[in-house]
C-alpha cells in the first residue's frame, strides 16, 4: 500500500437525532491534508454522518479540500468515505488536478486514528 495523504481532523458540533430503530449523528469538522502528492485543507466544514442500527455503525464523511498538488498547481479534492470499521474505510475521490486524475478509478482504503479532539485519516492506494 502507498501513502497518499494524511488527513488531521478536527471535530466541531454534533446533532443527533435517534429515531424508533436507527440513531443519526452528524459531526462537522475542519482539517488539513499532507502527503507527497498533496497538500491543503478542508473547505468550510465537512461532515460525518454516523448511521447507528442494532449495534452496528455506519460511518459516511464528505469534505472537499483545497490547496496544491505536488506539481505546485493549485487544486481541489472531494473525498467521500464510507466503512463501518475505522481500520476499513473506502474511500472514492474526484479531483481537478491532472496529476491526481487516476485517484478517481484506483482501489484505495483508509483508516480512522482517534486522537484529541479528532482523528486522523490515511488514506492508501492499493
Amino acid at each position: 500500500m502507498e501513502l497518499l495523504m494524511k488527513i488531521d481532523i478536527v471535530l466541531s458540533t454534533t446533532e443527533v437525532v435517534e429515531g424508533k430503530h436507527q440513531k443519526i449523528c452528524m459531526i462537522d469538522f475542519t482539517g488539513k491534508a499532507s502527503g507527497p502528492y498533496f497538500t491543503g485543507e478542508v473547505i468550510g466544514t465537512g461532515v460525518d454522518t454516523q448511521f447507528i442500527k442494532n449495534g452496528v455503525t455506519n460511518l459516511s464523511a464528505r469534505y472537499m479540500l483545497e490547496g496544491t498538488d505536488a506539481n505546485n498547481e493549485p487544486c481541489r479534492v472531494f473525498i467521500e468515505n464510507n466503512g463501518d470499521d475505522f481500520s476499513n474505510c473506502k474511500p472514492q475521490i474526484v479531483t481537478d488536478s491532472k496529476l491526481l486524475a487516476d485517484w478517481e478509478t484506483s482501489d484505495l482504503r483508509a483508516t480512522v486514528t482517534p486522537g484529541d479532539g479528532g482523528v486522523t485519516i490515511h488514506i492508501y492506494k492499493l
